[in-house]
């Protein structure tokens, strides 16, 4: 393996996961892709191994478990370990070695009822899987040298047939955080990232023009709460130049 210096060197976790392919493509210098079997989140001994080994200057973190959301009811131990106990344990070895730990959240952290939530405003999930994720974001938290990153982002196309007409959103595609992650991850504290606030459905028909509306009323298996956007404000200050990214 080419060597790197530790300043410059960037450890992914969850490289082999939906986002963790798209990042991957954009071929950034120095970012590195551990297997699972080479860091294992849930076992510090694994993670202190492989860090010795890359001394990397900063880590994104995107290993976690996400979909489908029910399995963080179903199984909720799985995503205690996974999101909440892993991160921790990123979290330990990043204080211990003066790494930067770049994290990303999600924007369900947010009550859901407002909207257009700010990154100092009250958190409270509604949700297993947004649970996990502030539990995740406390470890984060108690780090000076951190980044959480509360994102709301999808695949492109929009895959489902059906599309929320009355949630709102700040859904941006994958391929766009790739391309301002560079950016983003030189600040620490609190960002949300997405696109402009709007309705599921508005975002999804411009990509799928054959989506159909939903209620949120009629989807079983997840309770939406029907305003989750986010100010993306502190973002746009950030990006200045590249405000277009955002634009889906």
């Amino acid at each position: 393996m080419t060597s790197y210096s530790k300043k410059n060197n960037i450890l992914v976790t969850g490289g082999s996961g939906r986002f963790g392919k798209i990042l991957k493509k954009k071929n950034y210098k120095n970012f590195i892709y551990p297997s699972k079997n080479q860091l294992d989140i849930t076992k510090i001994s694994s993670i202190e191994k492989y860090v010795k080994k890359i001394k990397p200057g900063k880590i994104i973190h995107l290993a976690g478990l996400s979909r489908p959301l029910e399995i963080h009811d179903k199984k909720s131990e799985k995503s205690i370990l996974l999101n909440i106990i892993g991160t921790s344990n990123l979290a330990i070895i990043c204080k211990k070695y003066k790494i930067k730990l770049i994290f990303f959240s999600t924007n369900y952290v947010y009550p859901g009822v407002k909207g257009m939530y700010k990154e100092t405003d009250p958190l409270l999930p509604a949700s297993n899987y947004a649970w996990s994720k502030l539990g995740a974001e406390a470890a984060v938290h108690m780090i000076k040298n951190s980044l959480i990153l509360r994102v709301c982002m999808t695949e492109k196309p929009f895959l489902h047939k059906y599309a929320l007409s009355d949630v709102y959103l700040n859904f941006i595609f994958q391929e766009k955080i790739a391309n301002i992650l560079p950016i983003i991850i030189k600040r620490k504290g609190v960002i949300n990232v997405g696109g402009p606030a709007q309705t599921v459905y508005n975002f999804a028909k411009k990509s799928n023009p054959n989506v159909k509306k939903i209620l949120a009323k009629n989807v079983t298996k997840v309770q939406y709460k029907k305003n989750m956007s986010m100010s993306i404000n502190k973002l746009l200050s950030i990006l200045k130049k590249n405000k277009k990214l955002l634009i889906n």
